[in-house]
């Protein structure tokens, strides 16, 4: 199992930073290797990838979602992976984005990839596009403000 957190400041208010993000299905715009993102009920969200030639659609539930602070989800198939992603206000326009995932990649082809840092320079890479993106868009994002799952204190908070 592998851990990868990375972050990006994006010059945005926090606000729209976490409402973009949880437009789970415009990460296709903006997330390598990600083909469709659907929502199947209000906390399951099926994905298709295509990384590195191979195809692959997963379920993952949304475990935890308080508006504003943190997303977390974990796989129901597929490669076993769960994750956070947390947004800390900086300043009335800056907010920073954390993502924190664990993976234990599946396949030859994966698991060589993530000794060789291939995933946690396709979240950093993600982090530059999403940064891209949301400042493209400034306050006009709107997510889901739903809160979900039980809350868990955060240490970096």
């Amino acid at each position: 199992m592998s851990t990868i957190t990375e972050s990006v400041n994006v010059t945005v208010p926090i606000r729209a930073a976490y409402d973009q993000w949880t437009r789970f299905e415009t990460f296709p715009q903006f997330m390598d290797g990600v083909e469709e993102v659907r929502r199947l009920d209000d906390g399951t969200l099926r994905w298709r990838t295509r990384i590195a030639g191979v195809t692959r659609e997963f379920d993952a539930r949304i475990t935890e979602q308080h508006p504003d602070e943190r997303v977390a989800w974990k796989s129901l198939e597929g490669p076993t992976h769960a994750g956070v992603v947390t947004f800390r206000r900086l300043d009335e326009t800056t907010t920073r984005v954390t993502v924190q995932l664990e993976i234990d990649p599946e396949g030859f082809a994966a698991k060589a990839g993530d000794r060789f840092g291939a995933l946690g320079h396709r979240v950093k890479g993600d982090l530059r596009r999403f940064k891209t993106f949301v400042e493209g868009r400034g306050a006009r994002s709107r997510g889901r403000r739903r809160r979900a799952g039980r809350r868990t204190p955060d240490p970096g908070r």
